[in-house]
């Protein structure tokens, strides 16, 4: 097993993942014109306690203007000047249906504290600080305690009231190519309904992050989509994805760190950095990957439920 199989990926690692940065924004922003004057935004600073505010214009964002910018205009004598001319224009910002994990990587890469938040169009909708990563997380967290104990409570017995010589859940999921706004649906659902079954939080979790990765692969990757079975046993989880076209050409190109196809405008997304194969591997016990240029590719993974302690008269759960 490997080493990230064998080690605990905590749900908050899990849901850096699955939430979208609309889902932990401040959407109520303070904002100023690129007419507002610097002692206006002198001002404005001092009386909300910030630090920094988007300039936009006519509900689009056009720059940032940051309390950096304002000592400038002070030592230069320049307080009358209007924001526009002060303003920073070459900005770094994120998208709401991004990824949180996009968000935060983008924080750690670029040093920023906070970015703004647009709509693909360009339209200022939020902002977010590394404080609301954390509050988001926290509530997010909380809501999943209470309705995860009433599902599991519901379905953990299913393996226990159905006897066969072998018992197994078969779960089929359908995804569709360049579709991001649905993009981690599905992986969201196998987790889900491997927590309702009892299952092992650490396994569940593990089947997560690798059913997210692969799920991603055929929103970018797949002319057609593709398609994602699950098959749960008391045992074992296998998930077993297939796509059409256009196939991988280096299989073992693909597994090293950071290579990828992806067109430049997938990049800018925030997606196809070239791990998600890598990950999916260091997640599960065992994996296969088969694939045919021009025709399409299989991809398998297994994630071994070891068996329960021995007894100690209570009833464990099956996975």
């Amino acid at each position: 097993m490997s080493d990230l199989a064998s080690s605990k990926v905590s749900r908050v690692q899990e849901l850096i993942y699955e939430l979208r940065v609309q889902d932990v924004m401040q959407r109520d922003v303070i904002s100023i014109s690129p007419q507002t004057s610097m002692r206006e935004f002198k001002e404005l600073l001092r009386l909300k306690r910030i630090s920094g505010t988007p300039v936009v214009q006519d509900g689009q964002l056009v720059g940032i203007l940051s309390l950096e910018d304002l000592i400038k205009a002070l030592e230069q004598g320049e307080m009358s000047v209007d924001a526009g001319c002060k303003m920073t224009q070459d900005l770094q910002t994120l998208y709401a249906d991004q990824s949180v994990i996009h968000a935060v990587n983008c924080m750690a890469r670029f040093g920023f504290g906070r970015l703004p938040v647009t709509d693909r169009s360009g339209k200022l909708v939020g902002i977010l600080t590394r404080g609301d990563v954390i509050r988001g997380l926290l509530r997010r967290l909380e809501m999943d305690y209470h309705e995860e104990e009433i599902q599991r409570y519901r379905a953990r017995h299913i393996f226990e009231d159905i006897a066969s010589d072998r018992t197994s859940l078969m779960l089929r999921y359908s995804v569709a190519a360049r579709d991001f706004s649905c993009g981690g649906a599905a992986s969201s659902k196998i987790k889900r309904a491997i927590e309702r079954l009892g299952g092992n939080p650490a396994i569940a979790r593990r089947v997560g992050v690798a059913a997210y990765e692969a799920e991603m692969n055929l929103v970018i990757h797949s002319e057609r989509g593709g398609e994602m079975v699950v098959e749960i046993q008391p045992d074992q989880v296998r998930i077993v994805v297939t796509d059409t076209g256009p196939g991988i050409e280096d299989i073992e190109q693909a597994m090293r760190p950071g290579y990828s196809t992806a067109p430049e405008w997938i990049r800018e997304m925030g997606f196809g950095a070239g791990m998600g194969l890598l990950n999916i591997k260091q997640c599960a016990d065992e994996m296969t990957l088969q694939s045919k240029p021009g025709i399409g590719t299989r991809l398998e993974t297994w994630f071994r439920i070891p068996p329960p302690p021995a007894a100690t008269g209570e009833q464990e759960d099956l996975l």
